[in-house]
């Protein structure tokens, strides 16, 4: 899911500010430094957000800068080791299951939702029967995206937040609501548009395939064979672990920051709570071709067009779960990324998954362009990782 972005001007000791970062042993230092990356993530901060927290990951190197604050009055700098929610990452996740499953020939990618859960889609011109796994996978369903029905969308105010903040829904509601509209177009392996109602059905059918919650198989698949302790999906729980920073919001241009930290979203399309160390992990292994034979990564990695997302990224593409762009080299980078009420997660992995990055920014601001620029200073930082570790 994607959301929107804030800032308040807020200062940190230095020694808090600048504090040193763990950095592992490496056989030969890249040319992104530590000094660039600090001067990368500050330039993310003083774009809008309230703090800032990156690592880049290269050859067994780890690097972490921090800049901002994890609260606006305390004023504690954000913690090196923060949890936070990783939003639609989860899609990477609930996609490399579901490719694991292919290979086992447990599912097919041509296989219908229709033939999985029969009579779910159907009305207003919805027709499951039409529509396959790739299409979920790949965005190219045409399927509305169930969460424009959602109250704090209908109505993105303070006073909605906290009236729903604890509220959850059963995946079964949430195709509901998008049975409620008509699709955005038939189901075309060409055609994208992102839909958060593709990843809810396919969530659903790792279930029926395996007779266990997509959760289940995420852990046991992915998050316990490569170590990853601190990724989790905290179900119906409105909270996120300590440490952690504060979660903002800025509902409208010019309006208050509001602390969104507590709320409620426990499903296949975007639940999962991590930190930026095994979300490095995991982007890693994934393009190492840890997690899926060289022919499913292969698939994966077949995209199409995603025009909307070309905006920031250069040649932006979608596969399976996973998106490429154009680095300023001439690389691809491959990344999914995601955001909640008052936190986005910005990532990115090289083709041979050697140089990863990993940022979380605590707020969400409440205007576009605010928004594009926070972002484009982050693409700018991953850009910078992956063509000076080259």
């Amino acid at each position: 899911m994607v959301k929107r972005l804030a800032f308040c001007a807020v200062g940190v000791s230095a020694a808090a500010l600048f504090a040193p970062a763990f950095v592992a042993p490496a056989s030969g230092a890249p040319s992104y430094s530590r000094a660039q990356l600090q001067r990368d993530v500050d330039a993310i901060r003083d774009t809008g957000t309230t703090g800032v927290l990156a690592q880049v990951n290269h050859n067994g190197r780890s690097l972490k800068a921090r800049s901002g604050v994890a609260d606006v009055r305390t004023r504690q700098p954000v913690p090196w080791d923060s949890y936070y929610r990783v939003g639609s990452n989860t899609k990477t996740f609930v996609a490399t299951v579901m490719l694991q499953l292919v290979g086992e020939g447990k599912v097919k990618l041509s296989d219908t939702v229709e033939r999985w859960l029969p009579g779910l889609v159907k009305g207003n011109g919805n027709d499951g029967g039409k529509i396959t796994v790739r299409h979920l996978l790949r965005q190219t369903s045409g399927l509305y995206d169930y969460s424009y029905y959602l109250p704090q969308d209908v109505s993105h105010t303070p006073e909605t937040y906290r009236k729903v903040r604890f509220r959850s829904y059963q995946p079964q509601q949430l195709v509901k609501m998008a049975m409620r509209h008509a699709p955005e177009f038939p189901p075309d392996e060409r055609r994208w548009n992102y839909s958060n109602t593709n990843y809810i059905l396919a969530g659903m059918i790792i279930a029926k395939a395996t007779g266990n919650p997509w959760e289940h198989e995420v852990h046991e698949r992915i998050i316990a064979p490569l170590g990853l302790q601190h990724t989790y999906n905290p179900g119906t729980s409105a909270y996120v672990p300590q440490p952690r920073p504060v979660f903002y919001e800025r509902f409208k241009p010019g309006g208050p920051l509001v602390d969104v930290s507590i709320f409620s979203d426990g499903h296949a399309d975007g639940a999962l709570i991590s930190t930026t160390d095994d979300m490095n992990r995991f982007l890693r292994a994934l393009l190492g071709g840890k997690l899926l034979s060289p022919a499913l990564l292969a698939q994966m990695k077949d995209t199409v067009e995603a025009k909307e997302w070309q905006i920031l990224y250069k040649e932006a593409g979608y596969g399976l779960g996973l998106a490429k762009r154009r680095t300023s080299c001439g690389t691809w980078a491959w990344y999914h990324g995601g955001s909640m009420f008052g936190v986005a997660s910005v990532n990115s992995v090289s083709a041979d998954g050697r140089t990863s990055v990993e940022i979380m920014l605590p707020t969400q601001p409440g205007e576009e362009k605010v928004k594009l620029a926070q972002l484009t200073a982050a693409n700018n930082l991953t850009d910078h990782a992956l063509c000076g570790n080259r």
